[in-house]
């Protein structure tokens, strides 16, 4: 009976556990993005030491060969073409208002409705553009990689 009862816990915690991202993507960038995962916020930071929203957005472009970013989201947002909401692809940069006076928080979308940020409060995380909290303060795209860089990112 015992072993039954711990069967039974193991399956409800098992059940009951939701992943960090339901998105499941084998991308390059989705595997570049959770080797950071849960890095702490740091406002100006550019590192795995800890990142702010345009420097986490730096560092994993940097790793595409993806050319020269602006250093601030809002800065960023005016790099690349413009890009519709329904157009998004990997890799491509979304950009929101928080603050309520322009551009103030950046991300990179990783598909599937799912953006990877650094968020101020938890660090960098994957949340979802449907979120009602980003959804509200969702500014514009832009798309500031090569083919090339995107073949890199997509694979």
């Amino acid at each position: 009976m015992k072993k039954f009862i711990l069967s039974l816990m193991g399956a409800a915690v098992l059940f009951t556990s939701t992943p960090v991202s339901t998105y499941a993507s084998t991308s390059s960038l989705n595997s570049e993005v959770q080797e950071v995962l849960g890095t702490p916020y740091q406002w100006g930071g550019t590192t795995t030491a800890g990142f702010d929203c345009s420097g986490f957005i730096l560092y994993i472009m940097e790793k595409f060969n993806s050319g020269d970013l602006p250093r601030t989201s809002a800065s960023q947002a005016k790099a690349g073409t413009p890009v519709a909401k329904d157009d998004l692809r990997e890799g491509d940069l979304v950009f929101f208002n928080t603050l309520g006076s322009g551009i103030s928080h950046a991300g990179i979308y990783i598909g599937d409705g799912e953006f990877a940020h650094s968020s101020s409060s938890k660090g960098v995380r994957i949340s979802k553009l449907t979120d009602s909290y980003y959804r509200d303060r969702y500014v514009t795209a832009r798309r500031v990689v090569s083919e090339t860089s995107y073949s890199k990112m997509a694979n």
